[in-house]
């Protein structure tokens, strides 16, 4: 496929204030093994994303039935509610740091992840980290799927007697099911719409999804004429030598969860109007809403603790306790619009790239979207989140530290060794200083595997509840394997700008 940039209105431009940089006018790029329209750089014209759409977009991610439940995990492992509100806060404004680093080459160049990948690991070498990333996500947009669909089975069973008492099918009820697949189909409808459908979206599903959980905090205070026991219960680990070793792992899972939208961040930031929407959107929307919902989370269930007997953190099974109608359409419509804000984003339009650039010829953005879609279906993520010791647990581990490892990379390659100049013709073209070995940029691919090894190699389970060795698959990396995220990101980070030492290029 040939894709052809559209002329500037000028034959001699105003160099664009902001610094962001576009295709040479009339620029033609031939070769359709590396190019299709949803990869080319957005122009200048479209680069409209604001402050407010970047943060209403993270809002809309960051308020979710799994964020929600973040804190409970924490609390589980002995901490009080403030030392997991302050571990969640702390892992978001770490996690900002290389969310705004790789997302620097979106309102500048326009490009994808992929294609920014692309400078570092070369032309095919990129689709190693974009693989790594869209398989990823299509898990995760599995369990969203799954989880949203079984919030709606069980507020519609309470406008519905019988609706969880059908016929099973797999094991399951059929209405389940039912669930299931038509929230699948509603997310891929939206997406099947494109990049500006979801900035629409995002930007009444923010403020609504922030009305809902401010809702259910007033409803349970009131039920419970304040804000329950759960607030005065102490730390079981206190602030000395038991919580730090639970302090830091956690911590890195913490890190990890949104470590996927640290490398994919450029997918959005390339509709960005500058670097100031992106850079305050981003600071405005990350760290704050996930605090916010942290304590949110922590209130209400307080709340339901005074008012049932027992702290109820899942916020489905908590609103199916009202009888009144109202509120459980309401909190039906709130599940959708939160599920489908985050999954959308955060899990379809990474998978969506990834997949167009591993061949641009045959597979459009559209077309990523709807086999991320069978993906994550394939994937059976009813049988995944079956298994928490063996999925989330094991699963955020080993994603954080891969993904740290890739986001290491980024950022020495477009920060240190480019300085943030990257030559966009080359991007799309075999041949360019960008091709390395046959496309392959060996150094990036040592570093990668160095970082990796480090990251991940130490990974052991306790006796029966995970796929690893007691003692680690490599035992005397298993002290770094709590930390796989950051010791990922730091290991590959030095190897490269190490192999790649006077090297300074575009």
């Amino acid at each position: 496929m040939t894709a052809t940039v559209p002329p500037a209105p000028s034959e001699n431009p105003i160099p664009d204030p902001a610094g962001r940089v576009e295709l040479p006018p009339g620029a033609v790029l031939t070769d359709a093994r590396f190019v299709n329209d949803d990869l080319l750089p957005v122009p200048l014209a479209r680069r409209r994303w604001t402050t407010y759409n970047f943060t209403a977009l993270w809002v809309g991610m960051a308020h979710n039935i799994p964020s929600w439940l973040l804190a409970s995990g924490l609390v589980a492992l002995g901490m009080d509610w403030k030392q997991a509100v302050f571990t969640i806060a702390l892992a978001n404004v770490v996690v900002l740091a290389p969310m705004l680093l790789t997302g620097h080459a979106g309102p500048k160049y326009g490009i994808p992840f992929p294609v920014l990948a692309r400078a570092s690991f070369g032309l095919r070498g990129a689709n190693l980290p974009a693989m790594i990333r869209a398989g990823v996500a299509c898990a995760w947009f599995g369990i969203q799927t799954w989880i949203g669909g079984q919030g709606i089975f069980v507020l519609l069973g309470k406008l519905f007697g019988g609706w969880a008492e059908a016929s099973e099918v797999g094991g399951q009820p059929w209405t389940l099911w039912v669930c299931f697949l038509l929230f699948w189909a509603l997310e891929l409808a939206i997406i099947y719409r494109g990049m500006e459908a979801l900035r629409r979206f995002e930007n009444w599903a923010a403020p609504f999804v922030i009305v809902g959980a401010l809702v259910l905090l007033v409803w349970v205070a009131n039920k419970a004429g304040g804000l329950g026991p759960l607030l005065d219960q102490p730390s079981k680990l206190g602030w000395g030598a038991d919580f730090w070793p639970v302090f830091f792992p956690s911590l890195m899972g913490m890190i990890a969860f949104w470590s996927t939208l640290s490398l994919n961040i450029p997918d959005f930031t390339r509709f960005g109007a500058g670097q100031r929407a992106q850079v305050w959107g981003q600071t405005l929307g990350l760290p704050t809403t996930m605090t916010l919902f942290a304590l949110l989370s922590v209130f209400v269930t307080s709340g339901s603790q005074a008012v049932y007997g027992a702290a109820i953190w899942d916020p489905v099974e908590l609103a199916a306790k009202t009888d009144n109608v109202f509120g459980l359409l309401f909190a039906l419509v709130t599940v959708l619009v939160a599920t489908i804000s985050v999954n959308i984003a955060a899990n379809v339009v990474s998978p969506a790239y990834d997949l167009a650039n591993l061949a641009p010829r045959f597979i459009t953005f559209r077309t990523g979207a709807l086999i991320t879609g069978v993906v994550g279906v394939v994937i059976m993520p009813w049988k995944l989140t079956e298994t928490p010791e063996l999925y989330i647990f094991t699963w955020l581990g080993l994603v954080g530290g891969l993904l740290g490892t890739v986001a290491g990379i980024l950022i020495a390659d477009y920060w240190i060794v480019r300085r943030t100049r990257l030559d966009l013709t080359d991007l799309y073209t075999p041949g360019g200083r960008y091709w390395y070995t046959s496309g392959w940029n060996v150094h990036a691919v040592v570093a990668f595997a160095v970082g990796g090894v480090l990251a991940v190699g130490g990974s052991h389970s306790a006796p029966g509840k995970g796929p690893f060795p007691q003692d680690g698959l490599i035992p005397f990396l298993k002290p770094l394997a709590d930390y796989g995220w950051a010791v990922g990101l730091a290991a590959s980070l030095v190897v490269y700008v190490a192999l790649t030492a006077g090297r300074r290029r575009v």
